[in-house]
């Protein structure tokens, strides 16, 4: 198996999933993350995770979850001969958010042992789901991980006590709700009833993410879909996602996607126009 040292991530809009099995060699370097939620679980062998403070090793059975923005450096452990591990790269709803408030081993690293019994064959599914052959194959899978996290979250000891802001997830809704309005974050604050400074802080805390690369994110993920499922030209997919220049919302989307619009339509035809497909990277 090819093991090469990632330093870069292309941004994932909805899923992406993966089951490896590594030998010495496999490492993951992104010194700023990504924008998105990394899950991993370690099936067999044992993997190491880098972090400001040392390093945590997994060994089978352990689930490390890591928020956007923080440190990847994951490899295979020096004293283990393999890793095999699945993983999923998401942008969680919003409800989810308090799921995923796990004890942290270091800021934005965070692992949950034990899990449910049968979560490793839940997460399988979430794998199979995604890559199968079903018309919404990303909502069934988008459903089954939703499921497991729940599950994870009977086992985390923090449940009881989470603390996610009911004022953030207000504010994921109301952005995904003007997708193709002009959006301000004074709109956003005044709606969840918030400062706009006070907001722009919580929001980034509790997501990883500033509103306004949330923001983005959503509009980018809208494009996309719609690239794949309709007939409408750049400029019509621009305007719907809220954008009031072509060229601009192409600038974007490139730089989010490394495809120009029509370069990430093109590249759908061969598959069926039902699926959602968005860039592939590696764990």
């Amino acid at each position: 198996m090819i093991k090469p040292q990632k330093l870069a991530h292309t941004p994932v809009f909805g899923l992406l999933t993966g089951h490896y099995h590594e030998t010495s060699g496999y490492r993951v370097l992104r010194p700023d993350g990504v924008g998105d939620w990394l899950l991993i679980h370690t099936i067999a062998g044992a993997g190491r995770f880098g972090h400001v403070g040392g390093e945590l090793i997994s060994g089978p059975g352990d689930w490390v979850l890591i928020r956007p923005g923080t440190l990847h450096d994951y490899a295979v452990a020096p004293a283990a001969a393999d890793w095999e591990l699945l993983w999923v790269h998401f942008h969680p709803r919003a409800h989810w958010l308090e799921c995923l408030d796990w004890p942290a081993i270091a800021p934005g690293l965070m692992l949950l042992r034990p899990a449910p019994p049968k979560a490793a064959e839940r997460f399988l599914e979430v794998h199979r789901l995604l890559h199968g052959d079903l018309r919404q194959r990303e909502a069934f899978a988008m459903h089954a991980l939703e499921g497991l996290l729940l599950e994870c979250d009977l086992m985390n000891p923090l449940a009881a006590t989470s603390h996610y802001d009911a004022r953030v997830r207000r504010a994921m809704d109301y952005l995904d709700g003007n997708l193709a309005s002009k959006v301000l974050l004074d709109d956003v604050a005044a709606a969840v009833g918030l400062s706009s400074s006070r907001l722009a802080h919580l929001f980034t805390a509790e997501t990883g993410q500033s509103v306004q690369r949330y923001l983005e994110m959503r509009r980018m993920q809208r494009a996309s879909e719609l690239l794949a499922r309709t007939g409408f030209s750049v400029l019509q997919i621009a305007e719907t996602v809220g954008f009031d220049s072509q060229f601009y919302f192409s600038q974007r989307f490139k730089r989010w996607t490394r495809q120009s619009p029509l370069a990430f339509r093109q590249s759908l035809r061969p598959v069926s126009r039902d699926r959602v497909d968005t860039p592939s990277g590696r764990g």
